[in-house]
C-alpha cells in the first residue's frame, strides 16, 4: 500500500527594515529600538514585506524637532505614518501605534470580503 505523506511547511517571510537618518548618524541604540518596534508590527499583519523609517532633525535649535516617517509595504498596500516630537523614540512609538491600527483595519477589511 502506498502512502502519501504531506508535510506542511510554513512559508518564511523576511521583513526588510531600512533606516535612513538624514543629516546625522543614528546611534546603534536607536536603530535597535526601531528594529524592535518594526518587528512588533508582525503581530498585526504577518505579510509585511518592507518597513522604511526616515529620521530627520527639523530645526536643531527648537524643541519638537525630531521628525519620523514610517512607510510599510504589506498586504499589497502601502501604509504611512509621520510624527514630529521631542525625541525620536516618542515619534517612533506614535508612528508604530498608528501603523498597527492601519494594518489591523486593512486585515479586518480583507477578511470581511
Amino acid at each position: 500500500m502506498n502512502k502519501l505523506i504531506l508535510e506542511r511547511k510554513e512559508k518564511e517571510v523576511f521583513m526588510e527594515v531600512r533606516i535612513q537618518s538624514i543629516h546625522f548618524d543614528a546611534s546603534e541604540k536607536l536603530e535597535a529600538f526601531i528594529q524592535k518596534k518594526a518587528e512588533k508590527l508582525e503581530k498585526f499583519c504577518d505579510n509585511i514585506k518592507k518597513v522604511e523609517v526616515s529620521l530627520k532633525v527639523v530645526k536643531p535649535e527648537t524643541a519638537m524637532n525630531k521628525e519620523v516617517g514610517v512607510h510599510v509595504l504589506a498586504l499589497n498596500t502601502e501604509f504611512y505614518a509621520e510624527k514630529v516630537s521631542d525625541t525620536f523614540e516618542e515619534s517612533i512609538d506614535v508612528c508604530m501605534e498608528a501603523l498597527s491600527k492601519q494594518l489591523l483595519k486593512a486585515k479586518e477589511k480583507m477578511q470581511g470580503k
